[in-house]
């Protein structure tokens, strides 16, 4: 049994090591605070124009040539990422917001801004043996107008959390530390880019490390503004649960709209997954980005966290079941 529970942890080494990061953060504040020894920014700067820029040099643009002519799917994946999950928000604000902490209900405002993740996006649809071409072309349109569309949601309806955005200023953050180095990698794809093929293992490696520095950063400053002596563990719960709420309208939704618009099935699943996601690899440096050292940074990132551990979860259950359809029937559709 120990043994059983040692692989598992293994396995899930990012999700203990968010964990960890956490706890670190709750435990030494001051190293990883704004203006502390660590320098926090200037790591989270050079760190995600690094990242970006291995994204750039694994971004194979020729393979997503099959997948363009699908606008029906583009457009119903793209809507769902930038439309569906703000109206969904602005619902439930509506509802419940009243009763939330600001940093929190902002939290989940910036969870339902953020862009689709391309890596689970593309397994999933994969394993469950949907429309992989026109994963990769969603997943990566999706990061691509994320860099414009997060800081615009953000900013149109933040202020109804009491909170502003300079746009602009975040938009030029963006394209400077995000697109630019995007741009350069795939300017270096010809000379490196089966270099990068070869150590892609250890290069995903690096984006993983990194996401879990820029966690505790960021979790430092709040934990410095009284995280957790001004929350009770309750908000664990709620932030848990709303994660959960989201995710669940958001697949029933996608599989209703694509079901009733007559998509094969390869294409619904492609939509479903990729409609569904967030992703946490560019969420949080785009959240670090976006409301630079704000002191309640680790509650605005922690429904993205839950939402995250939640949709690989939900989705490689759905992946499996899709899967093990007929092949017959689904070459009929």
């Amino acid at each position: 049994m120990a043994l059983h529970v040692v692989k598992r942890l293994a396995r899930d080494w990012f999700l203990v090591g968010m964990v960890a990061a956490v706890v670190l953060a709750a435990l030494f504040p001051d190293i990883g605070r704004t203006g502390g020894p660590m320098h926090a920014d200037v790591v989270a700067n050079v760190g995600i124009f690094l990242v970006f820029l291995l994204y750039g040099l694994g971004l194979p643009l020729a393979n997503l040539k099959a997948g363009i002519m699908k606008w029906r799917l583009h457009v119903v994946v793209q809507a769902f990422t930038f439309v569906v999950f703000p109206l969904l928000w602005l619902l439930l604000d509506a509802a419940v917001g009243r009763w939330l902490p600001a940093d929190l209900t902002l939290g989940f405002l910036y969870l339902c801004a953020v862009p689709s993740t391309i890596s689970s996006s593309v397994a999933m649809t994969g394993l469950a043996r949907g429309n992989v071409a026109a994963a990769i072309f969603n997943a990566s349109l999706s990061s691509l107008l994320g860099v414009v569309l997060t800081p615009l949601i953000v900013s149109l309806l933040a202020t109804t959390t009491g909170q502003s955005l300079s746009l602009g200023d975040a938009i030029l953050k963006l394209a400077g530390l995000l697109l630019l180095p995007l741009v350069i990698g795939q300017l270096l794809r010809p000379v490196l880019g089966g270099w990068f093929a070869r150590y892609r293992r250890y290069t995903s490696m690096f984006d993983r490390v990194f996401i879990l520095v820029l966690v505790y950063a960021s979790f430092c400053d709040s934990v410095e503004s009284g995280l957790f002596t001004n929350y009770g563990g309750g908000i664990l719960a709620v932030t848990l649960g709303g994660a959960a709420l989201f995710l669940a309208l958001v697949l029933t939704l996608s599989t209703t709209v694509t079901r009733s618009l007559g998509f094969v099935k390869e294409d619904e699943i492609a939509a479903v997954f990729c409609g569904s996601k967030k992703t946490l690899a560019s969420g949080v440096p785009m959240a670090r980005l976006i409301f630079g050292a704000h002191p309640g940074l680790g509650l605005i990132v922690l429904p993205l966290m839950f939402y995250h551990q939640l949709q690989l979860l939900v989705c490689s259950v759905l992946a499996e079941r899709y899967a093990s359809r007929e092949a017959a029937p689904a070459a009929q559709e």
